[in-house]
């Protein structure tokens, strides 16, 4: 049995480019748009592979060697302005100070009078403000962006879950709206898992941000891209397995990037020489049980029809109309608390709502939870 160095199946984060799969098309547009001045807005389901996509787009911009820095700046545990700002300067600060842009960043962070420190497990630098009015916030705030506008490289600044910002007690939309305007150094990322949140911020005419990006909506992988994919990296690790294995998992999964990806790390780490059927349902069984405790505590916080609507979206795997009889009496559903039973889940995100063209379909959003249901229930 062949020992593995890595697991090229990555589940969180980005290292390699050749273990990032596909979404060409996506790159090209993204590139595009910041060559051309415009703003983007990159919404998807979480874990569909919005963060490696831009980490994707941040190397293909430093190998071909074109004149931006890439600042990425994940907002989710942000909920106010203050937190916005810092957790800006700690992504700023994170360039080399051997480089020019980095010692430019330092100096320019020092003067705003902050107190250094050091992230206990990772060993990142940190900065933390002190402020004795409110106003001050934003004025540091003000402050970042001009600076960052003024430098002699263009910056791609990458927002993630930015729909936090609505939640912030200021008017972050408004603010930002202020500065965008006159930021023609700076080309913003807007990416966010919050769907039709994210609509409304960009596509409402009630809303600040109305009309100031372009939109871009990830979909799942097509499997014509994905099964070639996996099967060369299972191929690199020393593996053999079938396009019709691989197939089963594309079906499992959905093709919902991060389950797809769970799989077969999880499929990867046995380091079987050949991967048939029946090892890939018990990879599948494994992960079941692994998240089993974090599935039962969902029972214990949910009311009895929320139980009951998840239980039923599960067996069916994807419902088009929720309030549609037949499927209300056949899992013995209330029709007159079904949609606001959905919409409740959906506010958990343990509901996903997909719109298409027609109508829009509900499903499970966690495709092992929804698994685990259906098998267990």
């Amino acid at each position: 049995m062949k020992e593995l160095a890595e697991n090229p199946f990555l589940i969180r984060g980005f290292l390699k480019d050749e273990w990032f799969c596909d979404r060409e098309s996506e790159t090209e547009k993204l590139l595009s748009n910041i060559l051309n001045g415009v703003d983007t807005t990159l919404i998807s389901p979480r874990k569909y592979g919005k963060t490696g996509l831009i980490f994707h787009l941040f190397y293909r911009v430093e190998a071909e060697q074109r004149p931006f820095k890439c600042v990425y700046v994940d907002l989710f545990h942000t909920r106010s302005l203050e937190d916005f700002v810092k957790a800006l300067a700690d992504e700023l600060i994170k360039f080399p100070q051997q480089t020019s842009f980095g010692q430019r960043v330092l100096d320019f962070i020092k003067r705003l009078r902050p107190v250094f420190s050091y992230d206990a497990l990772t060993g990142d630098p940190q900065v933390s403000f002190s402020y004795q009015l409110e106003s001050e916030k934003e004025q540091n705030l003000k402050n970042i962006l001009e600076f960052l506008n003024n430098q002699s490289e263009q910056v791609i600044l990458a927002l993630d879950e930015f729909q936090q910002v609505v939640d912030y007690p200021e008017n972050m939309e408004a603010i930002l709206r202020a500065y965008i305007q006159n930021l023609h150094n700076i080309h913003f990322i807007f990416s966010g898992s919050r769907q039709a949140m994210m609509a409304e911020m960009f596509l409402s005419p009630k809303r600040p941000l109305f009309s100031q990006t372009q939109q871009l909506a990830l979909d799942r992988i097509p499997a014509e891209k994905y099964i070639p994919f996996a099967k060369k990296l299972f191929r690199e690790g020393g593996i053999d397995i079938d396009d019709e294995v691989l197939q089963f998992i594309m079906e499992w999964t959905r093709r919902h990037t991060y389950y797809t990806q769970s799989l077969c790390n999880k499929v990867y780490s046995k380091h079987l020489p050949h991967v048939d059927i029946d090892a890939v349902k018990l990879a599948c069984s494994e992960l079941l049980e692994e998240n089993e405790n974090s599935y039962m505590q969902y029972r214990e916080l949910l009311t009895a029809p929320q139980w009951q609507v998840l239980i039923a979206l599960a067996k069916e795997k994807q419902v088009e109309q929720i309030t549609a009889s037949a499927f209300l009496q056949k899992y013995n559903i209330s029709g007159t608390t079904a949609r606001r039973t959905v919409q409740s889940l959906m506010d958990k995100d343990l509901v996903l709502a997909l719109p298409q063209k027609e109508q829009t379909s509900y499903l499970v959003y966690d495709v092992f939870f929804m698994h685990w249901l259906a098998r267990e229930y």
